[in-house]
């Protein structure tokens, strides 16, 4: 047979040569390796350890454990909580809590002053005014205190002297209380109310900016208006003064200084515009000589007595 042949059993070629099928597995399994020349003894490699495919269930790589594995919002909780700071952290975290506590505050005060900061030059300068005014009255009663106290200590009869202090007191203090009448410079308020459209409040707000302004007697129609005096709004129309119904048209006769009473009613945004707002009609009127002569009983203290006595 032509050992060239490929289909020669002997042909070393031949891949049916048992000897090839040997020789061909020894090189395919490096177990079966031969011992490499000048070495008498036959070395087999460590055999290939099997590797097991990761599952999900496994963690990501690197984990340890087999627990189950975490979402990215589990992580980053684990990473910020407990909290780690440090002394550096804290210092910073307190000097921003200083720096937003105290623009906090001058936001506050700038707002508070924003009204005032809006106004007219007009309105502050008639604001100002009424400021000015006020603090002269408190220095006029400051210094009839005063001359009063003097003429006390100074006087050869202090008997007398009190006595005539005592009863111009109580004539103010009658005044005051509407139990005497009174008269003097002020101005009548006149509010024509077809509508009805004018509440208890609004004759409320009244009163009190004449009473802010210096007014020392109000009278509404036929009743005598005092520190204790309350308004509601009666069934059918009207005010109700002290319990008293009171319509349409509203006549206020106020003594004080007129150059105080009046401004003070016609400020933007006062009384005067607010009851126009209602369209109701405001008459404001400067007169030299006002009398009050609604008067008030005098109610005698229950439980109330004088310390003196």
């Amino acid at each position: 047979m032509d050992p060239k042949n490929p289909k020669n059993p002997k042909n070393p070629k031949n891949p049916e040569n048992p000897e090839n099928a040997e020789n061909s597995a020894s090189s395919e399994h490096p177990q079966h390796r031969a011992a490499p020349p000048g070495d008498g003894r036959r070395r087999e490699l460590p055999a290939e350890v099997p590797v097991t495919p990761r599952t999900a269930a496994d963690g990501p790589p690197g984990e340890q454990g087999g627990g189950p594995s975490l979402t990215g919002r589990q992580r980053l909780v684990q990473g910020i909580w407990p909290p780690r700071l440090t002394r550096a952290q804290l210092i910073v975290a307190l000097l921003l809590f200083v720096l937003g506590l105290g623009l906090a505050i001058q936001v506050r005060s700038t707002n508070d002053s924003s009204a005032l900061r809006g106004a007219r030059q007009e309105d502050l300068v008639r604001i100002l005014d009424e400021l000015d005014d006020r603090t002269q009255r408190l220095e006029d009663e400051k210094r009839t205190l005063e001359e009063q106290r003097t003429g006390l200590e100074n006087s050869s009869d202090q008997a007398e002297e009190a006595r005539k202090q005592t009863a111009e007191r109580e004539r103010q203090l009658g005044i005051l209380a509407g139990t005497v009448a009174a008269q003097g410079p002020g101005i009548t308020l006149t509010i024509d109310d077809k509508k009805g459209t004018v509440e208890a409040d609004m004759l409320l707000d009244a009163i009190q900016e004449l009473r802010a302004a210096g007014a020392e007697a109000i009278q509404v129609n036929d009743v005598r208006v005092v520190a204790s005096t309350h308004l509601s709004d009666a069934t059918g129309g009207g005010v109700r003064v002290d319990g008293r119904k009171v319509s349409a048209p509203y006549r206020f006769k106020v003594i004080g200084k007129p150059q105080d009473l009046e401004p003070a009613l016609n400020i933007p945004g006062g009384v005067v515009q607010t009851l126009e707002k209602e369209q109701a009609t405001v008459t404001v009127a400067r007169t030299e000589k006002i009398v009050v002569d609604a008067l008030r009983p005098a109610k005698r203290p229950d439980y109330a007595r004088s310390s003196s006595q």
